[in-house]
């Protein structure tokens, strides 16, 4: 049965490698993106050599109204809208917790936690059966950084993604007899270009061949379990955490 998607932050990495895997499907999927639209067309062209349908939706997760009008862009296109991947985030410089600015903290908390709950408050909005919806599958974009902490890189990241696992708990229970599945994907070392936007492009190639499996994970193989709990393979998963991880 064909499914209607929105992806946050779904121009790169993780999310265009999801968006592609939809499309092979015959899913419809909306590509948000927050300024690189050349990227988003991209996804959109991926998706739809895939066998899917998509379109491009421009929009700031940390803005509400931004949020609110990419769920309505989505329903207009495509019909009512059965997954969403809680997917953008951003990450700042290597750093010590002391020497951490506001500036800085306050803008990944925007993006990371604010964002992620405002995208997680239209779901559950529009998705649950009692609301008129046709329920489905919310999958959001933690990080093992949470339970690891990121000592002396990233620990405000590390800290907004903790803020994301509990919200896949509490949003879970809230929605659970209402026909919406709410759970979190925690990857952990992968190639995508969230480590050169932190100032360390070597990042997962370098930690990664550190961790049992010795190597870095790839967004496509993330993606696969994305699609899995967006499936209704995983009918009866919710308020559940899947490490991508390679065992760290």
């Amino acid at each position: 049965m064909s499914k209607t998607i929105l992806i946050t932050g779904g121009s790169r990495g993780i999310g265009r490698e999801t968006a592609r895997l939809c499309g092979a499907l015959g899913w419809s999927v909306a590509v948000n993106y927050v300024s690189n639209e050349a990227a988003a067309a991209e996804t959109v062209a991926l998706v739809e050599a895939a066998g899917g349908k998509a379109i491009a939706i421009a929009g700031d997760v940390a803005n509400e109204q931004d949020v609110i009008d990419m769920f309505a862009k989505t329903a207009k296109a495509f019909g009512p809208i059965t997954g969403v991947v809680n997917n953008a985030g951003i990450v700042g410089h290597k750093s010590s917790v002391a020497d951490l600015t506001v500036e800085r903290m306050r803008r990944i908390f925007d993006t990371n936690v604010l964002g992620a709950y405002l995208v997680a408050r239209e779901a559950a909005r529009v998705m649950p059966l009692s609301k008129g919806g046709q329920g489905g599958s919310i999958v959001n974009m933690s990080s093992r950084a949470a339970p690891l902490g990121s000592a002396h890189e990233y620990v405000d990241y590390a800290g907004s993604k903790g803020a994301v696992d509990t919200l896949t708990t509490g949003l879970s229970t809230e929605l659970a007899a209402d026909g919406v599945r709410v759970n979190a994907i925690r990857p952990g070392l992968i190639e995508t270009d969230i480590h050169a936007s932190g100032g360390q492009p070597d990042r997962a190639a370098r930690v990664g061949a550190m961790t049992p499996m010795g190597r870095a994970g790839t967004a496509a193989e993330v993606a696969e379990g994305v699609m899995w709990l967006l499936s209704d393979a995983s009918s009866y998963v919710t308020g559940t955490f899947l490490d991508i991880s390679g065992g760290r």
